[in-house]
């Protein structure tokens, strides 16, 4: 099995999580629509430049607050999110397709801090088990739903999200977001962290 990577390419940075296959050598830009009322508590459809549906991601019936899935364009799952149960930081953990094996563990997220005004979250490869540096990091503004997506502590910006505001989507009860991913950086992985992203801020009303 292909261990998650990140290596530099000159001035740009390889980033493969999910899956070597997931990286272009160019800019991609994807739309992620979250339905505003579901039976599964917040799906999303990830679309393409085209309007072509390339990622879908469910909650399950039976825990529906604290696993996701992440699948391709066939509905074969690539991820599962799971938040960790009695995690003071709102860790999430991501296992390769449907698995929540801790040997097909990808990568953890958590929160910076317990307190915090503007979103900033840690992420946490599984080999990097000491945890002392992220791997990569999250930071936004919860209210105006933008983020951007470094890699570990660096200024090297690998992803952007912002909030798309049409009058179709307010009608339909929908929240859009459009994402740039930089190239050569898997926009699967970059998808599952924008999910895990809306869980959370989801959650800041709630006990931290």
């Amino acid at each position: 099995m292909a261990t998650p990577s990140t290596a530099p390419l000159g001035s740009a940075v390889a980033v493969a999580v999910v899956g070597p296959q997931f990286c272009a050598p160019y800019p991609v830009d994807l739309t992620v629509t979250k339905k505003a009322i579901s039976l599964t508590d917040g799906d999303f459809a990830v679309t393409d430049v085209n309007g072509t549906v390339v990622f879908k991601v469910k909650g399950t019936f039976l825990s529906i607050r604290d696993r996701r899935v992440l699948l391709d364009s066939a509905g074969n799952p690539l991820v599962s999110m799971q938040q960790k149960i009695m995690s003071a930081h709102r860790r999430w953990q991501v296992y390769r397709g449907d698995s929540s094996d801790s040997k097909d563990l990808l990568f953890s997220v958590r929160k910076s801090s317990l307190i915090q005004f503007k979103t900033a979250l840690d992420v946490f490869l599984a080999a990097n088990t000491s945890e002392q540096a992220c791997d990569f990091k999250i930071k936004g503004s919860y209210f105006e739903r933008s983020c951007t997506i470094y890699l570990g502590e660096s200024n090297t910006i690998i992803a952007q999200m912002s909030r798309k505001y049409t009058v179709k989507n307010i009608v339909l009860g929908k929240d859009t977001f459009g994402v740039t991913v930089y190239p050569n950086v898997d926009h699967a992985f970059v998808v599952a962290l924008i999910v895990i992203l809306d869980e959370i801020n989801r959650d800041r009303d709630g006990s931290d």
